[in-house]
C-alpha cells in the first residue's frame, strides 16, 4: 500500500444495551500490491535484450490480453515484442514472441542510451484499428497507424513524427530524451492529450485542440505541483495517469532513475489536475526500489493482470525482465465490541 497515512478514516461509535461497537475502516490507495514476481514465457523469466518497457493489452482480438514489450538501447536495436497469450483469463501464459510489423519489416525506431523504444497501443483516428504510438530516445514520438490490415493481426505504416505549433509553423514534439508517452484525456473534455515523461523529470503534457479522431497540439505545458513544474525526484520520468485512490480524479503514478515507483495524488479537478508531494508505492510491505537492477528505470504500467478487478503494477527495467506486483485486497476493517469489560475483535469483510 501507500506509505504513510491513509487517505481517510471512518470511526462510528454506537451504544445500545450495554454495548460499545467502534468499527475503524482505514482506506488507502487502491493500489495495494504482493511480493514481487517476474513474468515468465515458456517456463522462463522474459528477458529482452536492453532495456523493457511492457504493456497488457489485447493485441490480436481474442478477449485475452497480451504481453506487449518494447526492447533495445543504443547499442540493442529497439523492436516491439508480442507475447500471445494463450492461458485462460486471469492466468496469463505465454511461449513465444513475435515483433511488430512496420511496412513489411520489424519496426524500429532510433535508440540511444537507457532506452530503445517505448510503445503503447492506442486508438488514434477513426478507423477503430490499433495504432503504436511510440516514444524515442532521443525525445520525438513517432506514431505508427495500422496499415488497414485489421485488427486482429495488426501491422502498421511507417511511421510519422508528432508535432506541435500553430498550422503552418509546427514543429515535431521533442521532450529532449527518453520520451516515455501515453495518452488520456488530461483535461476531460473528450479528447484524448498526450502526456510525456522525459530525462528531464517533468511530465510534459500536450493538449488536443482537434477532434479525438484527428488530434491537433497547439502548445506544451507541464503538470503542476504546488505551483511550480512538477519534477519526478532523480529524472526519467515515466508516467501513468488514472485515479488510483477512487476519488473520482486522475491521479498521477511514475517510474523514475532508480526504480522506484511514485504517486502523486490530485488535489485539483479531474479536469484540471495538480499535485502537492508524492508518496513512494510499497509492495509486500517494502517500498518498491528496483536498486539490485544495474541501470534500473522504472517504467510501469498498470493493469489487471489476474482478472480480479485489483489494479497490478508491470514494470520493465534496465535487467530487460517484466516485473510484476499483483493487486491485492485491502485488509479487512475491524470491530471493536466490549461486552462486560471484554474486548472482541470482530473482521469485516
Amino acid at each position: 500500500m501507500l506509505r504513510g497515512k491513509p487517505v481517510c478514516a471512518l470511526y462510528s461509535i454506537c451504544l445500545a444495551a450495554g454495548t460499545l461497537l467502534f468499527t475503524v475502516q482505514a482506506a488507502f490507495s487502491e493500489l495495494n500490491l504482493g511480493p514481487e514476481q517476474l513474468v515468465t514465457a515458456g517456463g522462463s523469466a522474459v528477458v529482452v535484450p536492453g532495456y523493457s518497457v511492457p504493456s497488457f493489452v489485447d493485441w490480436n482480438n481474442d478477449g485475452f490480453k497480451d504481453l506487449i514489450v518494447g526492447e533495445g538501447s543504443g547499442s540493442c536495436t529497439p523492436k516491439v515484442r508480442v507475447y500471445i497469450n494463450s492461458g485462460a483469463y486471469g492466468n496469463p501464459q505465454f511461449t513465444g514472441y513475435f515483433y511488430a510489423q512496420s511496412n513489411g519489416s520489424d519496426l524500429t525506431t532510433p535508440g540511444s542510451g537507457c532506452l530503445g523504444l517505448f510503445p503503447r497501443v492506442v486508438y488514434w483516428d477513426a478507423d477503430n484499428y490499433k495504432d503504436l504510438l511510440v516514444g524515442q530516445s532521443d525525445g520525438k514520438i513517432r506514431l505508427f497507424l495500422n496499415d488497414g490490415a485489421g485488427d486482429e493481426n495488426p501491422t502498421f505504416d511507417g511511421g510519422t513524427l508528432l508535432q506541435v505549433g500553430d498550422p503552418g509553423s509546427k514543429t515535431d514534439i521533442d521532450v529532449g530524451s527518453r520520451a516515455t508517452s501515453t495518452v488520456v484525456d488530461w483535461n476531460s473534455d473528450g479528447r484524448k492529450d498526450l502526456v510525456v515523461g522525459a530525462y528531464d523529470g517533468k511530465i510534459h503534457i500536450f493538449l488536443n485542440e482537434g477532434t479525438d479522431a484527428s488530434p491537433d497540439f497547439r502548445s506544451e505545458s507541464f503538470a503542476q505541483e504546488n505551483g511550480s513544474n512538477l519534477f519526478v525526484p532523480i529524472n526519467r520520468s515515466s508516467p501513468v495517469v488514472l485515479d488510483l485512490d477512487d476519488d473520482g480524479k486522475k491521479d498521477l503514478l511514475a517510474g523514475n532513475t532508480e526504480g522506484q515507483l511514485l504517486f502523486y495524488s490530485n488535489v485539483g479537478s479531474d479536469g484540471s489536475p495538480v499535485f502537492s508531494g508524492h508518496s513512494l508505492i510499497d509492495a509486500d510491505g517494502s517500498v518498491i526500489d528496483l536498486m539490485g537492477v544495474i541501470d534500473a528505470r522504472s517504467r510501469p504500467f498498470v493493469c489487471d493482470w489476474t482478472g480480479d478487478g485489483l489494479p497490478d503494477v508491470l514494470i520493465g527495467a534496465g535487467d530487460g525482465q517484466v516485473h510484476l506486483y499483483q493487486g491485492v485486497p485491502e485488509p479487512a476493517s475491524l470491530s471493536l465490541l466490549a461486552v462486560g469489560g471484554l474486548v472482541l475483535i470482530r473482521r469485516r469483510r
